[in-house]
């Protein structure tokens, strides 16, 4: 009788998990996006701070927000006496969002506190527009999306811009989209609710984010549709009610000082030109036309709209900060369109989606050559030139506290210490002093133009330095 045989059963080996095409390194990823974080912090930095060592301000932005700031870190109402004696800035642009700078100001009580805070904020952008990348087009072709993120036109011109609310908009529109994309719907709605808290219009982004989340969700989860149209149709409520009753409330004329902005339009085709450069250059460079593939991309629609059918030319264009907050929504549009193209059955397009991440990246290394991050390769922004120091002396011997009216040169340098005016609305106010940047000579007569700002005072020159001048009240005990 044979011996009975017995059946040894195999140990199964599961079958190895595919990854996307050049991603060697799948680990490495988990670091790297911190990594560039640094990296562009760091450069954000030296360019935001070296424009301020220059005394190269742009606007008068920066002096606005940290009297804001500064009054928060004193516990009293945001005020910025440069929109006007005592105004508060609540009645201006709904930010609460920046009293969270506070804390850091208190312990360091200077403009560059914001700077730095902007760029480590724009820089924590990256973090989640490189992780969400990564996890779907692999390491390298991720690396590449969020390096190109990092150095997009929209961020640049923003971190050239001294300092502007919208800093905190950039990472948690980017956190957000990022928790969609990785099937979180919760997390994502989580990390939108705030835009509310920084600036007026971007109750209706967190609308669009909401939107975009039901819609994903349609088939799947019916709860995860109703809390996402609730957020949505809570996004819409928070726009109107602080349009309507919250800004007034705080504005010393009642209104909303914008609303002229887009009241004052013309056709919708007035500066097309302009509207459809800015499109292709939102488009074109950053996603190859890719992005518009994504339902992502509805999440810029309300920031284009009302920029488009405003009346002011300057909403139109690439300049300035207006299109930081587009960046995100671009990028993460991009990543979650490419795996979607990269399974098609066109080989000319997989082709083109296996290449745009790198081509994406050339483009905006390219493009920097022209942008604000190029002065990271000139000396002079690492210097301060011997005029700003002799400048800054004589800015300060305006003593703390004092009064003074300004323009945009002296203001970011005495807001930290003293109560700043904007030159010609001190609305009644006499101010002890009077600090011009007069570089281009403009007013040839100081003194006589004291007198046509405030004809009961008498002003006079107590020093000049580098086309700076400033104009002491005299005698200083007048009224005020």
């Amino acid at each position: 009788m044979p011996a009975p045989t017995v059946q040894v059963s195999q140990p199964r080996i599961p079958a190895p998990v595919a990854r996307p095409r050049g991603d060697r390194h799948p680990g490495r990823a988990r670091g790297e996006p911190w990594v560039l974080a640094a990296v562009l912090f760091a450069a954000y930095t030296v360019v935001s701070v070296g424009r301020f060592r220059h005394m190269a301000t742009l606007s008068w932005d920066l002096g606005i927000f940290e009297q804001v700031v500064r009054s928060y870190a004193q516990l009293r109402a945001p005020v910025a006496d440069l929109k006007g004696p005592g105004f508060d800035i609540l009645g201006d642009h709904f930010s609460p969002v920046t009293a969270l700078l506070a804390p850091v100001y208190r312990l360091f009580p200077s403009p560059v506190t914001l700077l730095v805070a902007q760029a480590a904020l724009f820089a924590l952008s990256a973090v989640p527009v490189t992780r969400a990348a990564t996890r779907l087009l692999g390491g390298c072709r991720g690396l590449a999306l969020g390096l190109a993120y990092g150095l997009s036109w929209g961020v640049q011109r923003a971190v050239d811009f001294d300092f502007h609310e919208i800093c905190f908009a950039v990472p948690l529109i980017a956190f957000s989209l990022e928790a969609l994309l990785t099937r979180r719907p919760r997390a994502a709605l989580g990390w939108a609710l705030p835009l509310v808290l920084v600036k007026e219009d971007l109750g209706l982004t967190l609308a669009a984010i909401a939107l975009v989340v039901a819609w994903r969700a349609r088939g799947s989860s019916p709860r995860t549709v109703r809390y996402a149209l609730g957020v949505a149709v809570f996004g819409v409520a928070a726009t109107v009610l602080v349009l309507t009753v919250v800004v007034p409330a705080f504005n010393t004329d009642g209104g909303y000082d914008y609303w002229n902005k887009v009241s004052g339009a013309g056709s919708p085709f007035d500066g097309a030109g302009s509207k459809l450069r800015t499109l292709a250059w939102l488009l074109v460079p950053t996603s190859g036309l890719l992005a518009l593939r994504s339902p992502l991309l509805l999440v810029a629609l309300p920031t284009l709209g009302w920029r488009f059918l405003s009346g002011d030319e300057h909403y139109w264009g690439t300049d300035w900060h207006y299109s930081a907050v587009l960046m995100p929504v671009v990028f993460l549009a991009l990543a979650d369109a490419l795996p979607a193209v990269r399974r098609g059955t066109r080989a000319w397009l997989r082709s083109y989606a296996a290449h745009l991440p790198a081509a994406v990246a050339a483009a905006a290394l390219a493009l920097t050559t022209s942008l604000p991050l190029a002065q990271l390769t000139e000396a002079e922004v690492y210097r301060k030139p011997a005029a700003v120091s002799d400048v800054e002396r004589l800015l300060a011997g305006i003593p703390d506290d004092a009064t003074v009216e300004a323009n945009i040169g002296p203001v970011s340098r005495l807001t930290a210490r003293c109560r700043v005016f904007w030159l010609g609305d001190t609305r009644g106010v006499l101010p002890e002093y009077i600090a011009l940047e007069n570089i281009d000579g403009r007013y040839r007569d100081p003194v006589g133009y004291s007198r046509t700002l405030h004809p009961l005072a008498e002003y006079a020159v107590v020093g000049e330095a580098a086309g700076y001048v400033v104009l002491e009240r005299w005698p200083v005990t007048a009224g005020v």
